[in-house]
């Protein structure tokens, strides 16, 4: 979901099939939602039970006036897994990674798919290769995912009226090998040992994990104490039910490592009148009462800063395009208990 402004090429290929990924997911997810529904709303819990960051892939974030006031300690950030021998990627780490440790951020980097090699997952010997460079090059970074929404499947495009696998994610056994990897040259990191999106239907989710879980055994390593989530659904839908579903089948930890007010979805949930950055406002208020519902997530991180980019046809950005505060920021703002929260808001 990590969508720059200036972006090579295949990386605009990347963020645009993402975003289309998303689109299938959550469709139906989004469809209708105006108010807290069926599950009513959750119970939550002491608000400094968790941790509350951004997760977006720009530098401006961490000198923008408005973010600084929001007071956050941590953000996240997605890194192809191959960043470290190719320079354009590594370029754009390192600068975001420099930007948010001048801003005295926690880090927390992701990996993903090459921009090069989207469709070809790396042998376990590359990835730990790759991985072990980039983790050298940022010695203050110590805290890592193996791999980014590793249940979001293969993405396949259309183009002319053909069809072109144009990514693919690793299936259970790879991410437990990928996991396995990363303990073995990341000592005394962090590791949260799987991410996965928890989609309209959680069942495929639920299933992912638990044969994650079965790997991790066969592999004789350690079970991971903390996973990640990207519980999009739930929160703009105004539910529980798949992070609680998630919560039940892994042990320790959750950290809501990506999720956000939807303001708009390829042609859903536009802007006429507002009424998209309305109802992601309401989302984003739905998505604090999700993290304090339960004492076991234990970090928030907000996707995303920048939004309004068109061609991404995904758009969860607390700014528009021109970094303009939207009505989310201010919920946001609000939530956190920054001072000045009171913004003129933008209308797009």
């Amino acid at each position: 979901m990590n969508m720059p402004t200036h972006i090579r090429p295949r990386t605009l290929l990347l963020t645009l099939l993402a975003s289309g990924a998303l689109l299938l997911a959550l469709a139906s997810a989004l469809a209708g939602s105006s108010s807290y529904a069926a599950a009513g709303k959750p119970r939550a819990h002491v608000a400094s039970s968790y941790l509350t960051g951004l997760a977006d892939q720009q530098t401006e974030m961490f000198t923008n006036p408005l973010w600084t006031q929001l007071h956050t300690k941590i953000a996240r950030y997605i890194a192809p897994y191959d960043a470290a021998v190719r320079p354009y990627s590594l370029q754009l780490a390192t600068a975001w990674i420099h930007a948010a440790e001048a801003a005295h951020q926690q880090v927390l980097v992701a990996f993903y798919h090459s921009e090069y090699t989207p469709t070809k997952m790396p042998s376990v010997a590359v990835y730990q290769r790759d991985i072990q460079k980039f983790i050298k090059l940022f010695p203050h970074v110590r805290q890592y995912q193996p791999w980014d929404e590793t249940n979001r499947g293969t993405i396949v495009e259309v183009i002319k009226g053909k069809r072109h696998t144009a990514l693919v994610s690793p299936s259970p056994l790879q991410s437990a090998e990928y996991y396995k990897s990363m303990r073995s040259v990341c000592k005394g990191c962090t590791i949260v040992g799987l991410d996965v999106l928890d989609q309209p239907s959680v069942t495929p989710t639920l299933r992912y994990i638990a044969q994650f879980k079965q790997d991790i055994a066969r592999l004789k390593t350690v079970m991971p104490s903390i996973w990640g989530l990207h519980n999009y659904s739930d929160t703009n839908r105004f539910q529980t039910s798949r992070t609680r579903a998630v919560l039940a089948a892994v042990p320790g930890q959750v950290w809501l490592t990506e999720t956000g007010g939807i303001v708009q979805l390829g042609s859903d949930f536009t802007n006429k009148k507002g009424s998209g950055l309305t109802r992601a406002a309401k989302a984003l208020s739905f998505m604090f009462k999700i993290a304090g519902s339960s004492s076991r997530i234990k970090r928030l991180y907000i996707y995303d800063w920048t939004g309004g980019v068109s061609s991404t046809r995904f758009d969860a950005g607390l700014m528009n395009a021109k970094y303009e505060p939207r009505q989310g920021y201010v919920t946001v703002c609000k939530q956190l208990h920054a001072a000045k929260c009171n913004v003129k808001v933008a209308k797009n």
